[in-house]
């Protein structure tokens, strides 16, 4: 029996998971809204996270993954996260934080299933839909300094503002940023905030 915790902030699509996984043979299923993942996970350890990529955070996955929450047990979750197309920044971070699993969100639910056995017997699963678009987290153009600076600026921070969050010159954050804009073929600032959150770098 293969334990599965789905976690998902939306509580209509964690129900529609659930309701859908617990039809399988074989799957013991429960589920927790990403900001509660941490606390669902002490006590026995689900073997597999069903997590929404935007969830991760919540699972601690930081550059150390998910078994470092668990670490008294004799085997470490497995992480299959739940993506979007055309998203090659998040697939990247999911890859950061140790998922070995990649399912597409608007691909058929038998996909799913088949990507919780998989990664729960420790092999990679890659849904073919997302193919190309980890071809192109491979060649994520930004240095973290330089998404740091675009981060501030998406959130509306001026120039001097970002300067002194992160303790530079208001000339390094204006080289950071022009750096951004051309690397990411904006027009302006605007424009390449929204070329990154459209890729998921931010």
């Amino acid at each position: 029996m293969i334990r599965v915790l789905v976690v998902h902030n939306v509580g209509l699509i964690r129900s529609a998971l659930v309701a859908l996984l617990r039809s399988e043979t074989g799957l013991d299923v429960s589920s927790t809204g990403g900001r509660t993942a941490l606390r669902m996970g002490y006590g026995t350890p689900p073997h597999v996270y069903v997590a929404d990529i935007d969830c991760l955070d919540s699972l601690g996955c930081g550059g150390e993954g998910i078994g470092s929450t668990h670490g008294d047990q004799d085997y470490e979750p497995a992480l299959l996260v739940l993506a979007a197309a055309r998203k090659p920044g998040a697939l990247r971070k999911a890859f950061d934080a140790g998922a070995l699993g990649y399912v597409n969100k608007d691909g058929e639910p038998g996909r799913l299933v088949e990507g919780i056995h998989q990664v729960a017997r420790g092999e990679r699963f890659i849904d073919e839909s997302l193919a190309f678009d980890f071809f192109q987290a491979a060649k994520m153009p930004l240095t973290p300094r330089e998404l740091s600076v675009l981060a501030l600026a998406a959130d509306g921070a001026p120039i001097d503002e970002i300067a002194r969050s992160l303790h530079l010159s208001k000339g390094t954050i204006r080289n950071y940023l022009a750096a951004a804009i051309r690397k990411v073929g904006g027009r302006n600032r605007l424009d390449a905030v929204r070329i990154s959150q459209g890729a998921g770098w931010l």
